[in-house]
């Protein structure tokens, strides 16, 4: 359960090594170029108790077009800090993920890092990812719309995410004080930190694409990328509690055009139980500019369809679609993942209809990327 991972100092799981685990590659006609961005915070204190008192600061991938690769080395899908620390999480969180005998450290993504950036303006697209998750968890459909000319802007939100990993090799594990699925209150603070959060990153990327750098330590940038983004052109997307993230977002923020929510309720949870809870202000008051909420069959539920169908009453510029056979981290990297530990006696047929459904990868990747390309490329510019 996930309420046991809600601790400080989590121990990582020790893994047997074993031949990589591959994501699917891209599929535009552009290289793909990766940077990491340390991010601080002056002006917000952290709302969580390991780091009380201390600026909020975040860990962002830039995903964009790259010119050049050759001699910039492929980024790994989780670095080493925060592989270890999802490796001892995520058997909590995420029915049947082994203890061990996966290397999450070892799987290789398709951005090459620091590579030099296309120099031309393209939209922004900022991701925010579920509950626990990683922001790596993100990266199957950020190389897929950098790869067709995007910039992709991933989010780890920090005290909640797994493992968040900082330079220098400082780890932050999930210490949340309670367990959010339970606390309304808790659930509205973790909402109101990410809507700040992203608020805050988008003016980092307004800032970048000014010519500043904003990285905390000065991390020389790839050459180019200040040129790269169109920040006239910004949207999100997210899963689960990221997929509300998103929606909220551009409820609130005038700056996004767009946004894609992947199975994320748009309500907090009951005060009482058997009774609803309060709708957030999107779904209540509806949306004036384009989302489209993408749900997955196995996680479909009576607070999902409340949520989004009182946002779907409003008759705004709102779609919803459903992925069958997918359950709702077949909405993630893991619907690429998942099946590989199964075909190797790490993960049950039932824990992986359970995890991501019974779609076969490729189909499942093509489905959850094709959603997201369609309706950015209608809405985003991208």
């Amino acid at each position: 359960m996930l309420a046991a991972a809600l601790v400080l100092g989590a121990t990582p799981a020790q893994a047997t090594p074993a031949d990589p685990l591959h994501l699917p590659a891209p599929t535009g006609r552009h290289h793909v170029g990766v940077t990491t961005l340390h991010l601080v915070d002056p002006a917000r204190a952290d709302p969580w108790p390991d780091a009380a008192g201390s600026p909020r600061e975040l860990m962002v991938s830039v995903f964009y077009p790259a010119t050049a690769v050759r001699d910039h080395p492929v980024a790994p899908h989780l670095s080493p800090g925060t592989a270890a620390g999802f490796g001892a999480v995520a058997p909590f969180y995420l029915p049947g993920i082994p203890a061990t005998g996966v290397d999450w450290a070892a799987t290789r993504t398709h951005a090459h890092t620091d590579a030099p950036a296309r120099a031309v303006r393209a939209p922004v697209v900022l991701y925010s990812p579920g509950l626990a998750d990683p922001r790596s968890l993100g990266t199957v459909v950020a190389e897929e719309l950098a790869s067709r000319g995007a910039v992709v802007v991933t989010v780890d939100h920090p005290g909640e995410t797994s493992a968040v990993e900082f330079p220098g090799g400082r780890v932050r594990t999930i210490a949340l004080p309670g367990d959010p699925r339970t606390s309304p209150a808790l659930y509205r603070s973790l909402v109101d930190t990410r809507l700040a959060d992203t608020r805050f990153v988008l003016d980092q990327v307004e800032s970048l694409a000014r010519g500043h750098n904003p990285d905390a330590e000065g991390h020389p940038l790839p050459p180019g990328l200040d040129r790269a983004l169109d920040v006239r052109h910004l949207s999100i997307h997210g899963q689960g509690l990221g997929g509300t993230t998103a929606t909220e977002a551009l409820h609130e923020d005038p700056r996004l055009d767009a946004a894609v929510n992947l199975d994320g309720y748009l309500d907090y949870p009951p005060d009482t139980a058997g009774t609803p809870g309060d709708l957030l202000p999107a779904a209540r008051d509806g949306v004036t500019k384009p989302l489209l909420l993408v749900g997955s069959e196995g996680f479909r539920d009576e607070r999902l369809d409340r949520s989004w169908s009182a946002l779907l009453a409003h008759n705004g510029p709102a779609t919803r679609t459903q992925v069958d056979g997918a359950a709702h981290w077949g909405l993630t990297d893991l619907g690429a993942l998942v099946p590989q530990l199964q075909a190797r006696g790490l993960v049950t047929a039932a824990d992986r209809e359970r995890l991501v459904g019974n779609l076969p990868p490729r189909w499942a990747v093509t489905l959850l990327r094709g959603h997201i390309v369609d309706f950015l490329a209608r809405w985003a510019g991208c």
